[in-house]
């Protein structure tokens, strides 16, 4: 047969085409993983006596992925309704007659998707983990770089009271390493699936295994995947726990994302990404892509998760539909949030902060943004509400607060406002 095709080029997913997420989840990394869990399951069988060893070599030799073609695979799939049911017959065939009955023996059609989808999932999410890594060592810098930086804190898009943009830059990445626990403790607990027709192993015990219950264990040893307790046919905790952590990553990184779209608007320009992208139509815009993407890959993972988690409704013990449902949004979400966590790494590393311009909007009300200290200053010599009252006044008039005379020797400094900014990015940043 022919080299397996590469799957979707991703000519509408600019922003995961080219990653190595990307590359582990298309079909060739697929075939790759349904092949090695083939292989594995031939393996493990030969490790406690229930297959010859030449069966295992000889199988682990045949699931080559270049040696098959995905999708003539794919079009033999609907007779079955999955691509394992052609793809042991094309194994079967290219192991030979002497070994092709060790060849998928015991084993179910959802044993090998979900195996190979746990397997794509681990390799898929050392991108991810990559990416993340990455934009979190460059979060750290900027927090570092600018912990005293002050610019005015916005709240329902209006200014509110300074804060420093180390603060900013370390609230960013403390998401991102919220994100990273989480995708590290699932992907370190993607297990191996094989339970048989109904997830009873009764059939190994046909094939002379003194204690079936211990197969599972041997199979997920040989794919370096966790051992399962139980066969999770109709019990998708694990596709679920990917579900999770891949949406509350794309979130996390979205959130820096938006702040960065909003901060690099024209109008107040507070931080502009280290490359934009250009206009096809206005040769002086240079847009933010790399939010801009991220941002898209965001919006995306919640419906894509939502899929994941409609599955866990899981009839009898192997359901119509439901495992069926997940494969593509699964994948999706792996190459969606691997391209999001490769753009937040260059967002990141080439973000342009601009202390100048946030100092300048810091005056943009005229004093303003330190209301708050001013009432509470204030309200021991007017009273709470007459201190309120004056500032509430002083401000609709549109007067800068430093020719008010009642005002008269009050620090009006936005710069000498930012609370314990400082502090809180020191202990963010004490954070590994």
């Amino acid at each position: 047969m022919t080299s397996a095709a590469s799957g979707d080029s991703g000519l509408l997913a600019p922003g995961w085409t080219g990653s190595d997420a990307a590359r582990a989840t298309g079909d060739t990394a697929f075939l790759r993983a349904l092949l090695d869990a083939e292989a594995a399951l031939t393996r493990a069988q030969a490790a406690l006596g229930l297959a010859p060893e030449a069966a295992a070599r000889a199988v682990t030799g045949a699931a080559v992925a270049d040696r098959f073609d995905a999708r003539t695979l794919a079009e033999e799939a609907r007779a079955g309704g999955n691509p394992v049911i052609p793809l042991v017959a094309a194994l079967t065939r290219a192991v030979g007659e002497e070994h092709g009955p060790y060849v998928h023996r015991g084993a179910t059609s959802q044993d090998i998707m979900d195996t190979a989808m746990m397997l794509v999932a681990h390799r898929a999410l050392g991108p991810v983990l990559d990416g993340l890594e990455r934009t979190g060592r460059a979060f750290a810098r900027l927090a570092a770089a600018h912990r005293d930086t002050a610019l005015p804190g916005r709240t329902l898009t209006q200014h509110a009271v300074p804060t420093t943009f180390g603060l900013k830059a370390a609230g960013w990445r403390s998401l991102v390493l919220d994100a990273r626990d989480r995708t590290t403790a699932v992907r370190d607990a993607l297990p191996a699936q094989l339970g048989g027709a109904a997830g009873t192993l009764a059939v190994f015990a046909v094939y002379g295994a003194g204690d079936p219950t211990a197969l599972p264990a041997a199979y997920a040893r040989e794919l370096g995947l966790r051992a399962p307790e139980l066969p999770w046919h109709t019990l998708r905790t694990p596709v679920a726990d990917l579900a999770g952590c891949l949406a509350f990553t794309a979130g996390a990184l979205g959130k820096a994302a938006v702040d960065v779209l909003t901060l690099s608007r024209t109008e107040i320009a507070e931080v502009a990404e280290g490359s934009g992208g250009g206009s096809s139509a206005m040769p002086h815009k240079s847009n933010p892509v790399r939010s801009t993407l991220i941002a898209a890959a965001a919006r995306r993972a919640p419906q894509l998760a939502a899929t994941l988690y409609g599955s866990l409704v899981a009839e009898d013990e192997r359901p119509a539909g439901a495992w069926h449902a997940e494969w593509e949004p699964l994948l999706d979400l792996l190459r969606l949030v691997g391209g999001a966590a490769r753009d937040a790494a260059e967002l990141a590393e080439g973000l342009r902060v601009r202390p100048d311009v946030m100092r300048a909007h810091l005056d943009l009300t005229g004093g303003a943004i330190v209301s708050e200290r001013l009432s509470a200053e204030l309200a021991d010599k007017l009273g709470r509400a007459r201190a309120k009252e004056l500032l509430t006044r002083l401000a609709a008039e549109g007067r800068p607060l430093a020719e008010a005379p009642e005002l008269a020797g009050a620090d009006l400094d936005p710069t000498h406002y930012t609370g314990s900014a400082g502090a809180l990015t020191d202990r963010a940043l004490e954070r590994r």
